[in-house]
C-alpha cells in the first residue's frame, strides 16, 4: 500500500483554535522547513495558502485537525482552491512526564502522523450533510430536554397536594400534560398548591414546545433526506433519522475505500481475538457509535417486523448461536446493503443525484 510520503512533495499540518491558526511544512521525511500561524478567518486562510505555495509548491497536502469545528472554515477555503486535504485526529502526545506541548509542536505531529497513516481521512462534506447533522444535533438536545422536563413532571406530582396528586396520577402520560399545561390556580387555595399548579403547568407547556420543535426538526430533517438519498426511506426498519444519521456519517462518494471499511467504521465488524488454539472474534466497540446506534435500531425492527428476518434468527439459535450473534450478523448485512445503495448512486463527477 501506497504511503502518504510517497505521494507528495510535503505536507502542511494545521493545529486549529477558535482564533489562531498554527502551520508547519513538513516534509516526506518528517524534517520541518517552516512554521508560522495566522488568524482564524478569509485572510489568515489566504496567508496560509501563500505560506504553503512559497515552501511546499509541488505536489502537497493539507493535514488538518478538527474540521468540523474550528478548521471548518479553512477546510472550506482549501476546497474551493483545489487543494487535497485530509483530517488527522489529535496527535499523540509524548508518554513521557513533561512531554513538550504547543500549537506549533501539534502542527508537526499532524503532519507527520498524516505522512506516517496507511489509510488517510477524507473530511466530511458540507451542504446538504452539514445541514442534517445539525438538526440532528438540535433535535436530539430538544429530545433530551424533553425527556427531562418530563421526569421533572412526574416528580412533581408525586410530591404534590393530595387532591391534585389523585386527579393526575391516573392519567396516562400525554393526558397529564395536557391537564398539567391546561391548569388554574385559584386565589382561595393555598399558596403551596397554587405554586405547586405554576410549577406543573409551566414544566407541561415547556415539554409540549420542545415535542412540537422535535417534530418540527424532523419533517425538515425528511425533506433532505428525500432529497438525498430516497432509496434509504424505501428499506425496511429505516427511518427519517436514522437515514439521516446514515447520510451525515457517510458523507460523500468514495470516503470508504471498501465495504469492509465502513463496516469497521459503523463498528459492526468483529475484532479478531485469536491466540494459540483458541480462534474467536470479539465485540468492536469502537467506531461512529451514532452510526452503529442507527444500524442497531434498523436490526431490532427487521427482528420484529420481517418475516424473513425471524427465519433466520430462528436458524441461526437453533444452529447454537445466541441471539445476540444473530444480531451482529444482521447488523453486519444491513451495513452492506445500505453501503451498495449509497455507493450506486453515485455520479460520474461524485456527487449524488437529486431526486425529481
Amino acid at each position: 500500500m501506497t504511503m502518504l510520503a510517497e505521494q507528495v512533495d510535503g505536507v502542511i499540518g494545521v493545529d486549529t483554535h477558535r482564533d489562531t491558526l498554527a502551520a508547519a511544512a513538513v516534509s516526506p521525511i518528517g524534517a520541518v522547513l517552516e512554521t508560522t500561524d495566522a488568524p482564524a478567518y478569509a485572510r489568515g486562510y489566504q496567508r496560509l495558502l501563500e505560506f504553503a505555495h512559497q515552501h511546499v509548491p509541488g505536489r502537497r497536502c493539507w493535514a488538518l485537525e478538527g474540521t468540523g469545528s474550528y478548521g471548518a472554515g479553512l477546510a472550506a477555503f482549501l476546497k474551493d482552491a483545489g487543494e487535497q486535504i485530509i483530517e488527522v485526529c489529535r496527535p499523540k502526545r509524548p508518554p513521557v512526564r513533561g512531554g513538550r506541548k504547543t500549537d506549533m509542536l501539534d502542527a508537526v505531529r499532524a503532519a507527520r502522523e498524516a505522512l506516517a497513516t496507511e489509510h488517510v481521512i477524507q473530511p466530511r462534506m458540507r451542504g446538504a450533510r452539514e445541514a442534517m447533522r445539525v438538526l440532528l444535533a438540535t433535535r436530539q438536545r430538544a429530545v433530551h430536554a424533553s425527556t427531562a422536563a418530563i421526569n421533572q413532571l412526574k416528580a412533581l406530582i408525586i410530591s404534590a397536594p393530595d387532591d391534585l396528586r389523585a386527579d393526575l396520577r391516573r392519567l396516562n402520560r400525554p393526558a397529564q400534560i395536557t391537564r398539567s399545561a391546561g391548569l388554574r390556580d385559584r386565589p382561595a387555595l393555598s399558596t403551596e398548591h397554587r405554586m405547586t399548579i405554576r410549577a406543573l403547568r409551566s414544566t407541561a407547556q415547556r415539554v409540549r414546545h420542545l415535542q412540537a420543535e422535535a417534530r418540527d426538526l424532523e419533517n425538515e430533517i425528511l425533506q433532505i433526506v428525500r432529497q438525498q438519498a430516497p432509496e434509504l426511506l424505501e428499506l425496511l426498519g429505516v427511518g427519517p433519522i436514522t437515514a439521516a444519521q446514515i447520510l451525515v456519517s457517510w458523507s460523500h462518494p468514495g470516503r470508504f475505500r471498501s465495504e469492509a471499511a465502513f463496516a469497521s467504521f459503523a463498528g459492526v465488524a468483529p475484532i479478531p481475538a485469536s491466540s494459540g488454539l483458541t480462534n474467536k472474534h470479539r465485540l468492536n466497540r469502537g467506531g461512529d457509535r451514532q452510526l452503529n446506534r442507527a444500524m442497531h435500531t434498523i436490526t431490532l425492527i427487521r427482528m420484529r417486523l420481517d418475516p424473513t428476518t425471524k427465519t433466520y434468527v430462528a436458524r441461526r439459535i437453533s444452529e447454537g448461536k445466541s441471539s445476540r450473534d444473530a444480531q451482529r450478523c444482521l447488523k453486519r448485512n444491513v451495513c452492506r446493503q445500505i453501503f451498495k445503495i449509497l455507493e450506486r448512486r453515485t455520479q460520474p463527477n461524485g456527487e449524488l443525484p437529486q431526486a425529481a
